[in-house]
């Protein structure tokens, strides 16, 4: 997506040669109307695909997730990073490896939202190594319900992620891949 690319050489920071700051708009500060942009691009792509609910991981990956599930008038489920003292039992959980902060933790979701057969598009702001988005699937996958699809706001293609889950068989819809962060250039991979 053109508008994405432009917007992060506008207002992203590449840090170092594999973190990309884009909190002025995605994951600090919220752009709205930019947001609603991307869920246009998300629903476009994925029109042709049979959705009952969007998935996410908190926290960045909400806003676009809502926005979408706003234009195709489905809920949006995101998983939680800890869980509560009222959400202990019926819990889908599983580990994921965060790349950015270099932590595990868990990912849960309330058995109550996901059910047996739901078509579910899994969205994500990032896309490094790919295990948020493996976890997210295993979530899914814990519940019998179907990935309809996955949209990644930003990947980093210098990484592995979208090997591992393309290996798995499901195609991933990225709409900025990032080729390149070395000496606070960002580059893109040409589409």
């Amino acid at each position: 997506m053109k508008e994405l690319e432009l917007y992060i050489q506008e207002h992203g920071e590449a840090i170092g040669t594999e973190i990309l700051k884009v909190d002025s708009f995605l994951n600090h500060q919220i752009d709205c109307a930019f947001m609603m942009d991307l869920a246009q691009d998300l629903k476009h792509h994925f029109s042709n695909h049979s959705i009952d609910k969007i998935a996410t991981i908190e926290t960045s990956g909400i806003a676009p997730s809502v926005f979408l599930g706003y234009l195709l008038q489905v809920p949006v489920v995101y998983f939680k990073k800890s869980t509560s003292k009222i959400l202990k039992d019926e819990l889908y959980q599983t580990k994921i490896h965060s790349f950015t902060k270099d932590i595990d933790y868990q990912i849960s979701v309330a058995k109550k939202y996901l059910c047996k057969g739901d078509q579910v598009l899994l969205i994500d702001d990032f896309m490094a190594n790919g295990e948020a988005c493996l976890g997210a699937i295993n979530l899914i996958e814990q519940a019998q319900a179907q990935v309809a699809g996955i949209g990644i706001v930003i990947e980093k293609a210098f990484q592995n992620g979208r090997a591992k889950v393309e290996a798995l068989g499901y195609e991933v819809y990225a709409q900025a891949r990032i080729k390149s962060l070395h000496d606070g250039i960002i580059e893109f991979v040409e589409s």
